[in-house]
């Protein structure tokens, strides 16, 4: 038989809350954490808006807070939800060995340090060459070197072991807008082949600046809708023109059944499918048909032993792209067939925006809560139908339900497809 996985604590940071009760509350509630971006001045930029994280001090969760000061926010942000679902799964009253705990993160690089390099490049111009010898001396005498460590991405994963003496395996992985379904799907497989008893996993991420936001205007990907933030995020609908950039963390405590049982752990729901391919086409489209998700979403029903009509709920990658939307919808409708048109999907993105690396951890959170609460949370913003996009979206209320198992989809640049299959708990 094989090994059981269920989930025992869960936490987050995000643009509608900084706990899973206040991320819960606000979707159920369908308010927006979008508004106009205050992590520096982006008045001069194609998109002026972000769903940032509000009203955050590290100290309201962790003792020594301090210690963390020169981390990025991402590293904060994870520590936070590290900190809550570790609380909330009661690990910190068992006795763990802590090589048998282990971390496995999908989160992205800290907010790049952009004006110090930009004054730096400006200070070291001579007409119009950079004088190199000169912007090497500016470095050394400018920038911290620890700091700059403290931006790598596998820092977070770091620290939380730190934090917690999980002394068992520790990775992170950048999988793009999948990372950190990827990051669960992989800590699963490391409790399932007996790796791990426990494992911390879910994902962190802030592109929340200069060179963030430039990036994805140059890709035409983020909305620009400048004058209604709050209506920008517009999953699936006929109007959407691109999605919105959000920072934040998800963690969940995965564990080995038996190993829960033991303690007497209040269990979630359990993990029960995995599914990761790639598109194999191109590094920022999704392939037209649809072949890579559809084949992921596939994989993680086989790998639940479920049927297309066993699925309850899908949590949508939902990005508000033009072309993510339309393909993600085909793909659906491919690999459930008829009862796609019978399940309900939703986006969790149009109230929260996407919080890249960290999107799918979270989204994950609210499929547990689906199952948890019979409650649907809602796709916001849906206004004019598309053709093209012809499911059942929630549409701006959420919607009691019974949830015994739901899908959630993560699809990021590069073609990288990941699916994952929670189900209720079933002794």
């Amino acid at each position: 038989m094989r090994t059981r996985v269920v989930v025992t604590g869960i936490g987050c940071i995000t643009p509608v809350g900084n706990s899973v009760d206040a991320m819960w509350q606000a979707l159920q509630e369908m308010r927006s954490g979008v508004d106009y971006i205050t992590h520096f001045d982006a008045s001069g930029f194609p998109t002026q808006f972000a769903g940032e994280v509000k009203d955050f001090d590290l100290a309201d969760y962790l003792d020594d807070a301090e210690r963390y000061e020169g981390t990025g926010r991402h590293v904060r942000y994870a520590l936070a939800a590290a900190q809550q679902a570790v609380q909330d799964s009661g690990l910190l009253d068992s006795d763990v060995a802590p090589t048998r705990f282990g971390v496995y993160l999908g989160a992205g690089e800290g907010q790049q340090d952009f004006l110090l390099f930009m004054n730096m490049l400006t200070d070291s111009l001579r007409g119009e060459e950079v004088d190199m010898a000169e912007f090497a001396r500016l470095g050394l005498e400018r920038m911290d070197g620890a700091r700059e460590l403290e931006q790598e991405p596998n820092v977070a994963a770091a620290h939380i072991a730190g934090l917690f003496n999980a002394q068992g395996p520790n990775l992170n992985t950048l999988t793009a807008c999948a990372a950190s379904s990827q990051a669960l799907g992989e800590a699963t497989e490391l409790i399932r082949r007996g790796d791990a008893d426990v494992m911390i996993s879910g994902g962190a991420h802030s592109m929340i600046h200069p060179f963030g936001v430039t990036g994805f205007n140059l890709l035409t990907a983020l909305s620009t809708l400048n004058e209604a933030p709050q209506r920008a995020s517009r999953p699936f609908d006929k109007n959407r023109d691109g999605f919105v950039l959000s920072e934040g963390a998800g963690m969940l405590i995965l564990e080995e059944l038996e190993h829960a049982k033991a303690r007497g752990a209040h269990i979630y729901g359990e993990i029960v499918g995995y599914g990761s391919t790639s598109d194999a086409y191109r590094i920022t489209d999704i392939h037209p048909e649809g072949r890579g998700a559809t084949a992921c979403i596939r994989m993680a029903l086989r790998d639940a032993g479920l049927n297309t009509d066993q699925i309850d709920y899908i949590n949508a990658h939902g990005t508000s792209t033009i072309v993510n939307d339309k393909v993600e919808t085909r793909a659906i409708k491919t690999a459930l067939g008829a009862d796609a048109y019978k399940t309900p999907v939703s986006s969790t993105k149009s109230m929260m925006g996407h919080l890249i690396a960290a999107a799918g951890s979270v989204e994950a959170i609210a499929c547990l809560l689906a199952i948890r609460d019979g409650i649907l949370p809602p796709t916001t913003n849906y206004e004019t139908p598309d053709p093209e996009c012809d499911l059942d979206y929630v549409p701006n209320e959420p919607r009691p339900a019974r949830v015994q198992r739901a899908l959630s989809n993560s699809f990021g640049f590069g073609g990288q497809n990941v699916s994952l299959v929670f189900s209720e708990f079933v002794k």
